[in-house]
């Protein structure tokens, strides 16, 4: 999706894409303790696949002449309480886009679309075993 936000001014016209918004909404949401990353979809895993990066995994813009909404979809770590990760999540993003691009921010979506469970390693459990 390459819809460009287009702001006139005295000097000229500014015009910012959605994938500039996408990438600065994907570095906010991911800096907030509890994130484990952005779950792209069926259709971004296949796009792996064939080797290619999906430089918007798990981010939808849609954008006006002043607003843009955001859905993203996260996968959470486990343990964390998920209303409040997702909370900060959505007020990282809200400021981070509204003072990089000036759009106002009228929703910020949240989908959890799962839980990253860390294993302990096969090491971790062999030396547990033998103490």
């Amino acid at each position: 999706m390459v819809e460009n936000i287009n702001t006139s001014t005295e000097n000229g016209a500014i015009k910012i894409a959605s994938d500039v918004v996408a990438v600065i909404a994907s570095l906010a949401a991911v800096e907030v303790k509890g994130i484990a990353s952005m779950s792209g979809g069926f259709t971004d895993d296949i796009v792996e696949k064939f080797g290619m990066k999906s430089s918007n995994k798990g981010i939808k813009v849609q954008v006006g002449e002043t607003e843009t909404s955001i859905d993203l979809y996260l996968i959470v770590e486990y343990g964390v309480r998920i209303p409040e990760v997702a909370w900060e999540v959505q007020q990282n993003v809200k400021k981070a886009v509204e003072t990089m691009t000036g759009l106002n921010v009228v929703e910020v979506n949240i989908h959890i679309q799962g839980i990253n469970v860390v294993k302990e390693s096969k090491e971790e459990e062999v030396t547990q075993k033998t103490k």
